[in-house]
C-alpha cells in the first residue's frame, strides 16, 4: 500500500508496478502481455476490451486485478434483458419520516473503481450505450441528474470472438473510448499443465492488495509527466494518420480493405501507454519502440473494415502489421 502523499518517484512505480503484476501472475498464468497491457491501461486511467475464446480466463483475468488492487469492484453480467437503470441506478420513491414521499438516488453498480463488463456485446445498444457516458466523461446523468463516478475509474469488459448468436457489436463511437483492445490467446502446452494443476485440486490461490486508488492516480500522474521527443509524437501522428485509406500515406492493404481509420484517440492512446510503458522499462523519456510495441492494442479495434475486407476476413492485426512496415521511424 502506499504513503498518503500521492507524489510518486520512478523506483517506487516501478516497484508498484512489478508487486501488481507478481500479484496478477499468481492467479493469471502464460498470458504475460495481456497481463501488462491491463496493467498500463489501468496505469493511464484507461478502459480496456478484453476479447478471447471461452474458458482462457478473461473474466478471471479481471478478478485478479480486482483482488490485487484495494479498490471497490463491481461485476456486471450483460444479457439482452439488462436495461440501462440495472447499470447506471435508478429514483426510488420513499416513505419519509413525516409522512411524506421523496425520491432518493439508488446507486448501480457503475459507481464502483473496476467494472467488469461482462460478455458486453450480449447487451441491446440502448444498454451498452449507458456506458458511454461514464466512460468519457467520468459521470452518469440520471434523470436530469448528473451524479460523479470515483476515481480512479476502469471499464474492463470481455467479449467472445466466436459466439455471434444473440449478440449486438459495440457500434464504433463506444469502440473507440477503450483505449487497448486485447486479444486473449490459447495457452502453451507447459503454461496449461500450470493452469491444470492449479484448477483440479483443491489449493485455492489468494491475492493480496498491493495498490490503492491514490498509488494508481500518483502513478498515471507521473506516468503523464514522462517526456516524449517531437518526433516520437510526430511518429504516433503519422502511424495514425496512415491508417486512413483516403491518406497519400496508407499502405496497399489500408486502402483496399479499410474503411475507417483510427481516431485521434488511437494515436493518443499509444502515446499515453508508451509513456508509462518506457517507466517500466526504466527509462525516462519515451521511444519510438514504445509506440510500436503498442500500436496493436491501440489500433486493432480502431481500424474498420469495409465490405472487401470483412468478405475476405482480413485481420486488423495483419493491417496494423502492415502500418508498421510501411511507416518507418
Amino acid at each position: 500500500m502506499t504513503e498518503a502523499n500521492p507524489r510518486l518517484t520512478p523506483d517506487r512505480f516501478n516497484a508498484l508496478a512489478a508487486a501488481i503484476e507478481a500479484e496478477v501472475s499468481k492467479a493469471i498464468v502464460g498470458q504475460a502481455e495481456v497481463v501488462r497491457h491491463t496493467l498500463l491501461a489501468i496505469v493511464c486511467n484507461g478502459h480496456a476490451l478484453i476479447e478471447g475464446l471461452p474458458g482462457l480466463g478473461k473474466t478471471s483475468l479481471v478478478r485478479a486485478f480486482s483482488d490485487a488492487l484495494n479498490l471497490r469492484f463491481a461485476r456486471i453480467q450483460f444479457t439482452p434483458d439488462l436495461m440501462p437503470a440495472d447499470i447506471v441506478g435508478t429514483d426510488l420513491l420513499e416513505d419519509q419520516p413525516d409522512g411524506r414521499r421523496a425520491f432518493r438516488f439508488q446507486a448501480g453498480p457503475i459507481f464502483a473503481n473496476i467494472i467488469l463488463a461482462d460478455e458486453i456485446n450480449r447487451a441491446s445498444p440502448k444498454t451498452q450505450s449507458a456506458l458511454l457516458e461514464a466512460m468519457q466523461e467520468r459521470t452518469v446523468t440520471v434523470l436530469g441528474r448528473t451524479y460523479a463516478v470515483q476515481a480512479p475509474f476502469f471499464v474492463l469488459a470481455t467479449q467472445n470472438p466466436i459466439e455471434m448468436e444473440g449478440t449486438y457489436p459495440l457500434p464504433e463511437a463506444q469502440l473507440d473510448r477503450f483505449m487497448f483492445k486485447l486479444n486473449v490467446g490459447f495457452p502453451a502446452p507447459d503454461a496449461l499443465a500450470r493452469i491444470l494443476e492449479a484448477t483440479t485440486t483443491d489449493k485455492h490461490t489468494t491475492l493480496t492488495p498491493v495498490a490503492d486508488g491514490p498509488a494508481l492516480l500518483a502513478m498515471n500522474a507521473l506516468a503523464r509527466q514522462t517526456p516524449a521527443a517531437s518526433a516520437v509524437t510526430q511518429y504516433a501522428a503519422t502511424l495514425v494518420a496512415a491508417s486512413h485509406p483516403d491518406s497519400p500515406l496508407a499502405p496497399p492493404g489500408v486502402k483496399k480493405y479499410v474503411r475507417y481509420g483510427s481516431s485521434p484517440r488511437g494515436a493518443q492512446a499509444m502515446l499515453l501507454g508508451a509513456r508509462a510503458l518506457a517507466l517500466l522499462g526504466g527509462r525516462f523519456n519515451v521511444a519510438i519502440d514504445d509506440l510500436r510495441a503498442l500500436a496493436p492494442a491501440a489500433l486493432r479495434h480502431r481500424l474498420l473494415l469495409n465490405f472487401e475486407g470483412q468478405a475476405e476476413g482480413i485481420r486488423t492485426d495483419d493491417l496494423v502489421a502492415e502500418l508498421l512496415e510501411a511507416v518507418k521511424a
